[in-house]
């Protein structure tokens, strides 16, 4: 049973929600296209923080993300459309479905598994776009975007070999047309993106952290250069 501690705090956080809604002029005029730009942001936000392991900036995002769902769902309230209450629902119940492992008899050896029963269960499911890339969201950050592809593509046993980044800079660095430069270097950075992907690091946040350092370099350079 859940903790009534944890009851009361979200309910208290619908509350406020709701009065939220009849009451701030701002809150008023959102819908969700002009609140999911804020939802983008915050999981931005909430990435970042766990990116950096700050445990409190991460309970602060975290909160923020979990205000967005309460908001949303208020959304589809209003209209009819569902609650927080079926959205928890059809939540856990998508769960309980991708992972047969847990609640079936299905066994599996490794989380490469687990990934590739999770799509393949996914595009079964009514609704879905078909094909092995249905429902990818072409908007997603390019980074992420080629990962997911690469994986929708690994899991349906359809990936090909990504090519060597070392051989796409050599093409790069040996071109002179400037759309096979910037075709070169496209190659080259989703063979880096799918080198992510195989050794299970996200490279958004990857190369946030490489801005970061370069960041914090060059800042601390300024630094010194301003000393006297």
């Amino acid at each position: 049973m859940t903790r009534p501690d944890i009851l009361e705090a979200l309910d208290r956080l619908d509350d406020l929600t709701r009065r939220l809604r009849r009451e701030c002029p701002w809150d008023r005029e959102q819908d969700e296209r002009s609140i999911v730009p804020h939802t983008v942001e915050e999981a931005y936000e909430l990435a970042d923080a766990a990116q950096r392991g700050d445990d409190v900036k991460l309970l602060d995002e975290l909160g923020d993300v979990l205000f967005q769902v309460h908001f949303l769902s208020l959304l589809m309230e209003e209209r009819g459309a569902g609650d927080l209450a079926a959205v928890a629902e059809h939540c856990r119940q998508k769960l309980i479905r991708r992972h047969p492992h847990v609640f079936g008899e299905l066994e599996v050896e490794d989380a490469a598994e687990v990934l590739a029963n999770w799509d393949e269960i996914k595009r079964a499911e009514a609704g879905r776009e078909p094909g092995v890339f249905g429902d990818v969201p072409e908007n997603l950050p390019g980074p992420l975007y080629a990962r997911k592809l690469q994986r929708r593509a690994a899991s349906a046993a359809r990936h090909e070999a990504a090519e060597d980044p070392q051989e796409a800079l050599a093409r790069l660095r040996g071109a002179g047309d400037p759309d096979a430069r910037a075709a070169a270097l496209g190659d080259a950075l989703f063979a880096l993106v799918d080198l992510a992907r195989r050794e299970r690091i996200d490279p958004e946040l990857a190369l946030r952290a490489a801005a970061d350092r370069f960041r914090a370099r060059a800042e601390a350079r300024s630094a010194t250069t301003r000393s006297p």
